[in-house]
């Protein structure tokens, strides 16, 4: 099941870099990424993810990001179907 997860983040440096690098590490896949910039300076992100095994929780991911230098905004998204 890949989750969407959307993000708000500032347009500084290393802050794309910070947030694909937490999602890596924290034992999820990256299997969409789209990105945009927003007329305030930052960019939105949007990103389609999918646990490697049943262990990890999307919650603890979201909050996770939440805390990051940078991330202005996050939301969850809808769910995908493999």
């Amino acid at each position: 099941m890949i989750r969407t997860i959307n993000c708000e983040i500032d347009r500084a440096e290393g802050s794309l870099q910070r947030l694909i690098g937490l999602v890596e590490r924290r034992g999820f896949h990256i299997d969409v990424l789209e990105m945009e910039a927003e007329g305030n300076g930052g960019r939105r992100v949007a990103l389609g993810v999918r646990a490697r095994d049943s262990g990890r929780c999307f919650d603890v991911l979201g909050r996770q990001i939440d805390r990051l230098i940078g991330v202005r905004r996050i939301a969850a998204g809808r769910e995908m179907a493999v």
